[in-house]
């Protein structure tokens, strides 16, 4: 459990957060990512160019979009372009330094499913689908990757391959010669996972307060490697938590017209 003072999800956006650097030109997906990176931008990398799937450059949102679609990105952004620029020019020209993505299910390789759970055909969920996270995931300079931890989320074998992590392992994201060097973190409310420098499996690499291997371990669908010395996150600062509520606080008075 999280310390006194602060909730699981805060610690999960906060440490997600932290990985934004100042300066990074991001493209942000829509939920935990864009609640990451825009604190990321509020607080310590306010140079950060956030750039959306609508085609929006440097948007500087107030509170957190409902979707790529949503106004605010387009009247706070620097620029606008078409959707097939933001793709052809700005993605897969090499263009953009980290994608931050969310997922229901992940595999030990950090390939990510966004499309059903069960059987194709069919399914007991229908997920919101690809969108251009398959691209992101391929052409991005690196992936970062948020989703809460648990054994349904985090699957030995995923129902589904929307978007590709580092595939089979090894070189085999290499063999393709994938522009991006893929996912290189994924930052759930226990901790964070990091892939190995050769087998490309991912290892947990740091816990945040109070929570245990064991628990992390409980929570993966695989068996989940650990380094031999597990980091422990450092706590929210009291800026941090003041900021993501704020921001928190702002969206729900704007969503709810109050």
């Amino acid at each position: 459990m999280p310390e006194p003072g602060y909730t699981a999800d805060e610690m999960m956006t906060i440490a997600a957060a932290r990985l934004v650097r100042n300066g990074a030109v991001c493209f942000v997906g829509i939920g935990l990512p864009s609640a990451a990176a825009n604190l990321a931008r509020l607080t310590h990398a306010p140079d950060a160019v956030l750039i959306y799937e609508s085609g929006t450059i440097g948007a500087k949102p107030t509170v957190l979009p409902l979707s790529i679609g949503d106004g605010e990105l387009a009247e706070t952004a620097d620029a606008v372009v078409s959707v097939t620029e933001m793709f052809t020019y700005w993605l897969q020209g090499g263009r953009i330094d980290v994608g931050f993505l969310g997922a229901a299910q992940i595999d030990r390789f950090a390939n990510i499913n966004t499309t059903v759970v069960g059987e194709y055909r069919k399914p007991k969920v229908r997920l919101p689908g690809a969108g251009g996270a398959p691209e992101i995931a391929a052409s991005c300079g690196e992936v970062l990757i948020t989703l809460r931890h648990s054994p349904r989320a985090f699957c030995e074998r995923l129902d589904f391959v929307t978007s590709a992590g580092h595939l089979s392992g090894g070189d085999s994201r290499a063999a393709l010669h994938v522009r991006g060097r893929g996912p290189t973190a994924v930052i759930t409310e226990l901790g964070v996972l990091t892939p190995d420098p050769e087998t490309r499996e991912l290892v947990l690499t740091g816990l945040h307060p109070g929570i245990s291997c064991e628990q992390a371990v409980a929570a993966t669908g695989w068996p989940l490697l650990t380094a031999a010395a597990v980091a422990t996150t450092p706590p929210p600062s009291a800026d941090e938590l003041r900021v993501l509520r704020d921001l928190h606080a702002r969206t729900a008075r704007a969503h709810t017209g109050a």
